[in-house]
């Protein structure tokens, strides 16, 4: 007995309450669906149906066993579906949302890079930082950068989003390098209207304690990374700033890294940078590549951190 196509039949009679339109359903005859039952039944050794002049009626153990079997074919569906979609080319409208300096620094310039890859993938990308609700907005995957949520929306990790104090070797060589988070209190600060206050978390490498609050001013506050950059570029004072966007300052000497033995955060929940999308039980194929791709280029450790401290 083909024991995977007597459920099926089963099922769609149980739903049809007749074996010829069963039949006429599956393109089989009549006879052959009403093998496949009473097959089933010896096997169980139970009468899944009552036959009448009406048609089918489900028995008790014909309502368990269409219970449990619609249970079996939608995950062998579903296995099918995972598994043949690997074969498929990615192809379609792909649209990405992502935050401005981030997609500008990091994932518009991959993208050419991607779109050569798949060349039957369309890219339609909305940079902004404001959090769009996916699902309304027609978004197939965002790229997202803190810490997540609770959600219903699937998400990968795609790196570590480490930030570091740093400032311009002219305004520490004026003001003094801070050895200690206290010592910020001190200095001219730099802040993220983005952040939720006017506090840097800090916590010491490879100490499990508690993390030290910093109540931090200035008398610059900006909502993008950008203008905060400028004016520690400029000298005007110590900015708490990602490595993805500070990491070419470092390396060429206009930006100094203080505090290197602490870890600084904007707040006590760690935070990454995630690709995230809808919740589905199949993720598309033009998904699955670009976050695949978007995982591979930035690497482990990602590669705006080459070359600097730990």
């Amino acid at each position: 007995m083909d024991y995977f196509a007597a459920v099926r039949a089963f099922v769609h009679a149980a739903e049809r309450e007749s074996f010829s339109k069963t039949a006429l359903e599956m393109g089989v005859k009549t006879s052959t669906v009403s093998r496949y039952v009473s097959e089933l039944e010896k096997d169980l050794g139970i009468a899944l149906f009552n036959r009448s002049t009406r048609g089918l009626v489900l028995t008790e153990g014909g309502r368990v066993f269409r219970e449990h079997a619609l249970v079996a074919l939608q995950a062998l569906d579903d296995a099918r579906a995972l598994t043949s979609s690997l074969n498929q080319t990615p192809q379609g409208v792909l649209r990405i949302t992502m935050p401005v300096a981030f997609g500008h620094r990091h994932v518009v310039p991959h993208l050419p890079a991607f779109m050569q890859r798949y060349p039957d993938i369309d890219v339609d990308i909305v940079v902004t930082d404001e959090t769009l609700n996916m699902i309304e907005g027609g978004i197939d995957v965002a790229v997202r950068i803190g810490a997540l949520p609770d959600s219903l929306l699937m998400a990968r990790r795609l790196a570590p989003h480490r930030r570091i104090v740093c400032a311009s070797p002219g305004y520490f060589e004026r003001n003094g390098t801070p050895s200690k988070p206290g010592d910020l209190q001190n200095h001219e600060s730099l802040r993220l209207a983005l952040q939720p206050d006017d506090r840097w978390f800090f916590l010491k490498l490879e100490d499990a304690s508690e993390p030290m609050l910093v109540e931090v001013k200035g008398r610059f506050r900006g909502d993008d990374s950008e203008a905060v950059l400028q004016l520690a570029l400029a000298g005007c004072g110590v900015a708490l700033l990602p490595t993805w966007l500070v990491g070419t300052a470092l390396r060429d000497g206009s930006l100094v890294h203080a505090l290197s033995d602490w870890e600084a955060r904007t707040a006590r929940a760690e935070p990454a940078i995630w690709a995230v999308y809808p919740p589905k039980k199949i993720v598309s194929s033009k998904v699955r590549a670009f976050v695949d791709f978007l995982a591979e280029v930035i690497g482990e450790p990602p590669y705006w951190e080459d070359g600097l401290a730990s």
